[in-house]
């Protein structure tokens, strides 16, 4: 008998001390760090059939590896095929987190009711009749999907080699457990070593598995950070519960890009693909106002039209406010300075309130001159033309300064039926035959002249 071995870890980002301590040296928390059992057996957790016939690895030079394409799987879902970049990677581990009630469940569900691979769809947190309602609610069909309600991943293991399934989706790892370690599910120790046999399992039998992982009350997914370096690609399900949207973002992907975006709609019958955002993100009313503006961003390769929303009033208490939604309140404020100092607007005693429809964040400096347009509506009471949208960024003299990929948010914006767009002079556009019209600016007041005269 092995003498047990202990440790103490932080249970709240995972660093690891030998004795016990009032406050964590990483993450500065009191009273978070726990004793926990690392001492574990030394037989191997899961055997591929060849494992004992298995060749070692030898180095190769860089020119003499197979750089062939790698084959993905079609999830059938579009906006899980683009975050991902292209499909799933045979043998990856991909981690999705996000709020809770937020659709993780919903969606790999979903999505594994769809695929037309034999899928295990593993619930540490569900009976099977919870499952099956819910999977008639979505009303998707299929032979391909096995629902087993197991937490211990021996068990888990038995069941895949009896299946031989071609996708594992496990809901979620924290509630999984492996006998080897004497420690509770959630720990640090038990979501480090069940998330290390599932990275054994995926790389040796290249079959891909998808976890669900809960997300701490910063936002941020719980467990040790560690958890996020081991994983091919974590995904974060993101979207305010009392809106019906939700966004799929790419955190980290070994295999595509991390600045792609997938929108869904959380129906009754489960999550819709909006394959065209800016339905979501302009919205429709028969009276035009003042202090909406159109602006053209991009999200990763999909360009996107938003509506930004600004209102300026008279300031009621001494020092004015400016406050935004979904902008950066600190370039807000850089702007304002722009238009009082260089374009000659009094602002400096007016209250600024900036938003930008449908519950999004855009960081993208393409829609600075669209936010200019917003603010000089509201503060002269002048809706903006109908049909007139934005792609520019403003510098600190009043310039308006180019953006990249231009064309494509000059094609987005005639596809949405837009009959002007204010662009950089300096902006070089390579487009011929555009119905929309190009209206080349390089001041603030330009565009100002322009929009009210």
């Amino acid at each position: 008998m092995s003498k047990v071995k202990t440790s103490f870890f932080c249970q709240n980002c995972g660093a690891q001390y030998a004795k016990w301590q009032g406050q964590c040296n990483s993450c500065k928390e009191w009273n978070t760090i726990a004793e926990e059992i690392i001492q574990k057996e030394e037989k191997s957790i899961w055997k591929s059939g060849n494992s004992e016939t298995k060749k070692a690895s030898k180095p190769l030079k860089i020119n003499e590896i197979d750089s062939a394409q790698e084959i993905r799987m079609d999830t059938c879902d579009g906006e899980l095929n683009r975050v991902l970049g292209g499909g799933i990677v045979p043998g990856s581990l991909i981690l999705l987190g996000g709020e809770p009630g937020i659709g993780k469940s919903t969606l790999l569900l979903q999505i594994s009711l769809k695929l037309p691979y034999k899928t295990l769809y593993v619930s540490g947190e569900e009976s099977q009749k919870q499952i099956k309602m819910r999977a008639e609610r979505i009303t998707s069909k299929t032979d391909n999907c096995y629902i087993l309600t197991e937490t211990k991943t021996q068990n888990i293991f038995r069941q895949i080699e009896a299946i031989e399934p071609e996708i594992v989706i496990i809901d979620s790892i924290q509630t999984l457990h492996t006998e080897y370690i004497e420690a509770s599910p959630g720990s640090i120790s038990q979501i480090r070593e069940t998330t290390a046999e599932l990275i054994k399992f995926a790389k040796e039998t290249n079959i891909p598995v998808i976890l669900i992982g809960h997300i701490t009350k910063d936002g941020n997914i719980a467990g040790p950070k560690i958890l996020e370096h081991m994983v091919d690609t974590v995904l974060q399900f993101e979207g305010d519960r009392n809106h019906v949207y939700r966004i799929l973002r790419s955190l980290k992907n070994r295999f595509g890009s991390t600045s792609e975006l997938g929108i869904y709609e959380m129906l009754g019958s489960g999550l819709r693909e909006v394959s065209n955002p800016s339905e979501i993100l302009i919205s429709h009313k028969d009276v035009t106002l003042s202090g909406t503006a159109i602006a053209s961003t991009l999200e990763g390769m999909r360009p996107l039209m938003i509506e930004i929303q600004a209102l300026v009033s008279t300031a009621v208490y001494g020092t004015p406010q400016r406050s935004t939604t979904g902008y950066n309140a600190k370039r807000l404020n850089m702007i304002l300075a722009v238009l009082e100092k260089r374009a000659g607007f009094r602002l400096g005693t007016k209250d600024v309130f900036l938003n930008i429809t449908g519950g999004i964040s855009i960081d993208d400096p393409a829609i600075d001159l669209a936010v200019v347009a917003a603010i000089l509506s509201s503060n002269e009471d002048i809706p903006i033309g109908e049909g007139y949208c934005f792609a520019g960024e403003v510098g600190l003299s009043g310039e308006i300064r180019p953006v990249n990929r231009v064309d494509q948010r000059i094609q987005e914006a005639e596809k949405l039926g837009f009959s002007t767009i204010f662009v950089s002079k300096y902006n070089k556009i390579s487009l011929k035959n555009t119905f929309i019209k190009i209206r080349l600016v390089s001041k603030i007041e330009d565009v100002a002249s322009e929009l009210f005269g």
